[in-house]
């Protein structure tokens, strides 16, 4: 057992099997440390995501290490029977590798008890351990594009099921109709870390069996997407924001939704937490309050009168004017386009139309209205996470955000003068083809890789290509990093600023919606105050990343960059 550094607010516990990681998530659960606000189990791991002003990290290993994680895998948490349809396309496949028939393959899965060892991939997605040790298939040689909500499969000694539908390559050997995540429910998720699961076989949809397994949860008879409240599309609201024209990408983000993972939810939320705290802060709401982010090309009709401001990428925008009445009185006032200023609280009379144009710097702007959005909360957040299909839908034509009234009557200009130091940030921030530093802390990894590796990853520039998105930037090196270590690393927590290496060698560094678990050995970490500036960071830029070692304490700083730092506790 030993804890590795991961970056400023972030470890990884790695144990030496699957029960103790089960272990310690429970003692965890059960027992909590002060500072500790998320932990993610996995395979052989724990990450353990904590609030450096809460608890210092040598002080948060050594108490990590006196845990007791000697307890037995499944012993004794909540049963939950999941009824299941032994329909699958690929249960007669399963019984072919196996050399047996496709009922011996039905007896096997029924015959035990599973415990639910972690969750990741997707909200309410958890590997099942425990099973019959003959089920022991590999994952389909071609994945499928599109997997049902409900399927039942098998990847290596595990077991799952899909909660909605997904791509994927495990073995599909039945249905059931019982949901794995119910936003109606709370919590959520049907399995999670710690309990147990009997598969048991009904012959036919809507069966008894089905019927007191939804009874015995709490489900209602039919189960509801992943994605919360949206927005209206009709514009029917007295007061709020008609998208005219959606723009890049623009999705509603306020500070994500942390203390999920349980749930196999990720945090989300903006990619540039200073520039969305900063755009509700203009407009006179609190800083948690939702903004709109966009890549660009967004534009917004005020239905009643709005007040707004724009932060985060350097953007020109203006306001259209409203069309005129055939029937204006003659002298009325012709109101004409106006540039909106830069980190200013400004007026969009109803009927305007705010433009706001492309970046010419950073990648995402933000655009705060005043009174906030009067759109219900999924898990406590309204942030849209695009991989797992959580909170509102992406911006779209029509769509009509209807804004809560605020008893603020006028604009305040919070950040007044013209020499403004918050209005210098905008230049400090990357333009296309030009190249930005980020920090980068080592591990966990960073063993697996070969001698040369962190000679490549800070010697030579990379390239932001043009698959980035808010799940991760794909970078492009001229020389890919190389590992010596092959053999396959078993699913773990990841973080945001992960810098994972998939076979290629050319990075992929993990953005605001990334997967809660993966696969492949994560050399270094962007350091967590440089992840606003991560953000920022558009296709076509460059980064240099450059080593740091302000690494939790153990970590001697006279540690050179040449090799890897060593775990900081271990018994």
């Amino acid at each position: 057992m030993r804890v590795l550094p991961v970056n400023t607010d972030v470890l990884l516990v790695e144990l030496d099997e699957l029960a103790q990681a089960v272990a310690l998530n429970q003692s965890l659960l059960d027992d909590p440390i002060a500072g500790v606000y998320e932990f993610v189990p996995a395979a052989r791991t724990v990450m353990v995501r904590f609030r450096p002003t809460r608890i210092d990290a040598d002080e948060l290993a050594r108490r990590l290490l006196e845990r007791d994680v000697s307890a037995p895998l499944g012993a004794d948490g909540e049963l939950v029977e999941v009824p299941v349809r032994y329909d699958g396309d690929d249960l007669a496949e399963v019984a072919h590798l196996l050399e047996t028939t496709p009922d011996e393959v039905i007896a096997m899965h029924t015959g035990s008890v599973y415990t639910v060892a972690f969750a990741g991939f997707a909200p309410g997605f958890s590997y099942l351990v425990g099973g019959d040790p003959r089920l022991d298939v590999p994952r389909r040689t071609v994945p499928r594009t599109a997997i049902p909500a409900g399927a039942v499969g098998l990847a290596g000694t595990y077991s799952g099921v899909y909660p909605r539908v997904s791509p994927g390559g495990w073995q599909i050997i039945g249905t059931t109709d019982l949901p794995m995540f119910d936003l109606r429910l709370d919590p959520p998720a049907t399995l999670r870390p710690g309990m147990r699961v009997r598969f048991t076989q009904v012959t036919a949809a809507g069966s008894p069996g089905a019927d007191s397994a939804r009874a015995t949860l709490g489900h209602a008879a039919d189960s509801s997407p992943a994605t919360g409240p949206q927005p209206s599309d009709a514009a029917h609201t007295a007061h709020g924001l008609e998208v005219v024209q959606p723009g890049l990408s623009s999705t509603l983000q306020d500070l994500g939704r942390p203390g999920h993972a349980d749930l196999g939810v990720s945090r989300s939320g903006a990619l540039d937490h200073d520039a969305a705290r900063l755009a509700a802060r203009l407009v006179g709401n609190t800083s948690d309050s939702a903004s709109i982010e966009t890549y660009g090309g967004l534009k917004l009709r005020a239905i009643g009168e709005q007040v707004l401001a724009i932060t985060g990428a350097e953007v020109t925008a203006t306001i259209h004017a409203a069309q005129p009445a055939t029937d204006t009185a003659p002298g009325t006032p012709i109101r004409h386009d106006r540039q909106v200023p830069r980190l200013r609280a400004f007026a969009l009379r109803s009927g305007e139309t705010l433009e706001v144009g492309f970046p010419t710097r950073g990648s995402v702007a933000y655009v705060g209205v005043r009174g906030a959005f009067a759109i219900a909360p999924v898990l406590d957040s309204l942030s849209t996470d695009v991989l797992s299909g959580l909170g509102p839908a992406p911006l779209a034509v029509g769509d009509v955000l209807p804004v809560h009234r605020s008893a603020v009557a006028a604009v305040t200009q919070i950040w007044p003068g013209a020499t403004d130091p918050l209005a210098d940030t905008a230049l400090a921030l990357p333009a296309r083809g030009e190249v930005v530093t980020l920090d980068v802390l080592l591990g966990p990894r960073t063993e697996m890789f070969a001698d040369d590796a962190l000679e490549t990853l800070f010697g030579q520039e990379w390239e932001t290509t043009s698959q980035s998105n808010r799940v991760g930037l794909r970078l492009h090196g001229e020389k890919p990093l190389q590992r010596s270590d092959h053999s396959e690393l078993a699913s773990e927590g990841t973080a945001s600023g992960a810098l994972q290496v998939p076979p290629s060698g050319q990075p992929v560094l993990f953005m605001a919606d990334h997967p809660l678990t993966g696969g492949y050995p994560v050399i270094g970490s962007v350091a967590s105050y440089h992840l606003n500036l991560a953000g920022q960071v558009p296709i076509g830029a460059r980064i240099r990343f450059h080593g740091v070692t302000d690494a939790p304490a153990s970590v001697s700083a006279s540690e050179t960059l040449g090799a890897p730092p060593p775990a900081i506790k271990e018994n």
